[in-house]
Parts: structure tokens; sequence; C-alpha cells
């Protein structure tokens, strides 16, 4: 179980479809960039036991809770949160008790949209978590590219229309790409993307075959549920 704040963002479908995607296995290290209170890396926690998951979260209250949900978890020994700007310097990142070039995996489910393209939301921790500086995924992949080791995978969750976004963030950084669609339902286009790279990498992109979500009557489909009930993986290197 995951507690998060009452008001404002909460995470969903997007959580638990990002930690299904991440290749992670025992005796790896994982960050997971804007951990929120902590449903990803948890829900990556309980998937694989024997990896470590460190989160990095600007709102301190986000933070205090995730650490109080992998207590309430018995996870606090294999989940540790850093209550960081993941656009500060390095020097201030380290002494927040992150690394570079450390991770196996890097994981993140950004925020949505930018300022100035969404209304503003009159709750300052909600409008953080909905909404990022103007080309701000740029600063993302530059933190997880310089978190992640050489080889390491890196994936992330977002819309479908930011996929031009993020491929040319992801450029120079991370390549063999392997893009997966996920549709509302049967023929209806996509509304988010999976995309997951190596660090270093040259290898082409891959565009996978989507995951349809919910059946024409609005119920989950077969695929979906396995991994939103079940923790089934959703493996995305060909």
């Amino acid at each position: 179980m995951v507690r998060q704040p009452k008001p404002g963002f909460r995470s969903g479908l997007d959580a638990v479809f990002l930690a299904a995607a991440c290749p992670a296995q025992a005796g790896e290290r994982v960050l997971e960039a804007g951990c929120g209170a902590g449903a990803a890396s948890l829900c990556l926690l309980a998937r694989v036991p024997g990896v470590s998951v460190t989160g990095v979260e600007i709102d301190a209250g986000l933070a205090a809770l995730a650490r109080e949900n992998a207590t309430e978890n018995d996870l606090a020994a294999q989940f540790t949160i850093a209550n960081a700007d993941l656009t500060a310097s390095w020097t201030e990142l380290e002494a927040a008790g992150l690394f570079r070039e450390a991770y196996d995996h890097v994981i993140a489910n950004p925020p949505f949209f930018e300022h100035g393209r969404t209304r503003p939301s009159k709750d300052a921790r909600n409008g953080r978590a909905r909404a990022m500086a103007e080309g701000g995924f740029e600063d993302w992949a530059r933190f997880l590219a310089a978190a992640a080791r050489p080889s390491a995978s890196a994936t992330v969750i977002h819309t479908a229309d930011a996929l031009p976004q993020i491929l040319a963030a992801f450029d120079r950084r991370f390549g063999a790409l392997s893009i997966l669609p996920l549709h509302p339902k049967a023929g209806a286009p996509a509304i988010r993307v999976i995309v997951s790279g190596i660090k270093g990498s040259r290898a082409p992109a891959s565009i996978l075959p989507g995951v349809v979500l919910h059946e024409a009557d609005g119920a989950p489909t077969a695929a979906a549920t396995a991994i939103l009930r079940h923790g089934q993986s959703l493996s995305l290197r060909v």
C-alpha cells in the first residue's frame, strides 16, 4: 500500500507501468528521478526482491511520505530517498547522497506539461508535479545520463506527444531506444509512451507493438491487468 496526499497529483497507472518496464535484477542499483511518494519505486521493489532503489524528490513533504511508505512496506532498507533538486550542481547532489555514474538503471515519470502551456495550479505541490519549465526535460535527461553508469538503462514514461522531446533529449546520451505506445482502447491513438535506452549505445531505435489498456466496455485488458494487478514485468528489450 502506498499513501499519497489527498489533494493534488497522485500516482497511478503510469507509476506501475514505469516500474514494470525497468529491467532491474537482484543485486542492482536503481535511481528514480522525481519519485514523489514512492509508488513506482515501491512497485519495483515488490516485483524484484534484492534490488536497491534511490529516489530523488524535490518536495520535502513527499520525500518524507516516501520514507514512511517504505517503512510501512518493510522496504526501508532497500529504498533510500534524497530530498534534492535534480537540476542542482553535482556538488549539492552528492551532498544529498547521490552519486555520478553509479546506477544500473535510471527511471522517471516527469511532469507532463510545461509552464505556460497548461492552466496554472492553485496548489504549489500539484503545479510542480504537473508542469516543468519550458525545455525542462533536457535537464531531466542530463541528470539521468550523469547518474547512470556506462551501459545502464534509462526508462521514462510520458505523454505520446512528448516523444519528439524525449528523442531529442536522449540523443547522444542513450541509444538502442525501445518505444512502447500505450493505447486507451484498440484502434485509438496512444496516450502514453514508454521509452527505454542504453547509455552510450549507438544501436538504432525500435518501435514495439503497443499495449492496449482497456476493452471496448472500459474493462482493463488482460495485458493491463497482468501488469497492474499481478506484478508482471514489461520487457522493452528486443
